[in-house]
């Protein structure tokens, strides 16, 4: 068998011009770990021009964005396209032969130290709302049980709860944020429209670590702590869009469950999930989805992902994602997206006819900000910049109406300056 094995290597090897190598193994080094070429140093603005570089963006549009969809830099495009090249030479070996096991627990750690948590808290699956769908689903929720979130939880984080409330017969509870205290609110104000809402049957707290429409950020510890010691069970949270933006530390944070979508602030590709599970509620929650086999993860959190088929080949590349955060530095990151807060803040206040509908405080707020116009409706003036001047960006007609701007790490201060050029003209 192993000389035929051989023969028959040499003969494809030969015809595709390929150098002949050992078929059941391959290096990975070479084609999944692609240097990121660009750090963002001080912040300076010569290199974040070098940044904006190293991504695929088309220089015809001004995206601010990231909220919704993000972008891959160049080296993550790279790598997972070489996982997927690597993938289709035997697909068997690379999708059920267990070659991409140790390269997918290296991309757990990598979350868990992005996350601060330890690496067997970490699930890897396809989105936010994923996660969210195994709590609605899997907790042992039934009538006098009620989960309780504001009207800024994102509908990936709403609409499962609703679903499986039917068929359950726990209450579901949607109640208002005061969207226009925002712009004035810090921490504290945050975790009292929470906190205060609790009453004894309120067995789940749900709430976005930042929320999608006007960047409130939730204090994770404050909400967490106080909702336990009402007698909350289970506290979850929606870090679609804090994960790879703002320090999490989940570990410290006191919540229960967390979910996330690397596609966005982690500039990985598109298709993957995180999902974050306090050691109880691993052990207490019912896997959504089952399959043969998956017993042998029973008291793991690999239970809660796999499930058949799937694209391993992102996941790879989801570590050289990791790698890219890893280099742009932590503290310079995160510099970078305050400093456009600032920016964009500063821009409003001084722009007659421009309103600021997010929280002026940065440890209240995110590099997701939410601008309204005194005289003119919001969406009206979001498709006139798509359609005149290719700004692609989100609108919200109510609650506020309000441009939402969310740019990445990678935006310039150019960039910027031509949206508040832009919107300041839009306001006159």
């Amino acid at each position: 068998m192993s000389s035929r094995r051989q023969f028959l290597h040499r003969v494809v090897a030969a015809s595709a011009g390929l150098a002949v190598a050992d078929p059941l193994r391959a290096a990975f080094d070479p084609l999944l770990r692609i240097p990121h070429r660009t750090t963002l140093g001080t912040g300076s603005t010569e290199e974040v021009r070098r940044l904006r570089a190293e991504y695929f963006l088309d220089d015809a549009i001004l995206y601010v964005n990231h909220a919704s969809i993000g972008t891959v830099p160049r080296a993550v495009h790279e790598a997972h396209a070489a996982a997927l090249r690597l993938c289709e030479t035997n697909p068997w070996l690379y999708m059920w032969g267990g070659e991409w096991e140790a390269p997918r627990e290296e991309v757990r750690e990598g979350l868990a130290r992005l996350l601060g948590a330890p690496a067997e808290a970490i699930a890897i699956t396809h989105n936010t709302t994923e996660g969210f769908n195994q709590l609605a689903a899997g907790l042992d929720l039934g009538p006098g049980d009620e989960v309780v979130f504001t009207e800024l939880n994102h509908a990936g984080a709403s609409v499962c709860w609703e679903h499986w409330s039917e068929r359950a017969g726990f209450t579901v509870r949607r109640i208002p944020f005061p969207v226009e205290a925002a712009p004035d609110m810090a921490p504290e104000d945050v975790a009292a429209v929470h906190l205060d809402a609790v009453r004894p049957e309120t067995r789940v707290l749900v709430f976005p670590h930042v929320d999608n429409r006007i960047g409130v950020r939730h204090p994770l510890r404050l909400i967490a702590d106080g909702a336990h010691a009402r007698g909350v069970e289970v506290v979850a949270v929606d870090g679609a869009q804090s994960a790879g933006m703002i320090p999490c530390d989940l570990d410290a944070s006191g919540v229960d469950a967390f979910a996330g979508s690397p596609h966005k602030w982690i500039q990985a590709p598109k298709g993957l999930g995180l999902f974050y599970l306090r050691e109880e509620l691993r052990e207490r929650l019912r896997p959504t989805w089952v399959t043969w086999g998956q017993a042998q993860w029973d008291g793991t959190v690999r239970r809660f992902e796999d499930y058949g088929t799937r694209n391993l080949a992102a996941v790879v590349a989801l570590g050289d994602a990791l790698d890219v955060q890893d280099a742009l530095g932590g503290d310079a990151k995160l510099q970078r997206y305050r400093s456009m807060h600032a920016r964009l803040l500063d821009a409003v206040g001084a722009t007659a006819g421009l309103s600021w509908r997010s929280p002026r405080r940065w440890d209240a707020g995110a590099s997701l900000v939410a601008i309204g116009f005194d005289a003119h409706s919001a969406p009206a003036v979001g498709s006139e910049l798509l359609r005149e001047y290719g700004v692609v960006l989100r609108s919200f007609g109510a609650r506020p109406d309000a441009l939402r701007i969310s740019p990445n790490v990678a935006t310039t201060d150019d960039e910027l300056d031509v949206l508040i050029e832009l919107l300041a003209a839009a306001a006159g």
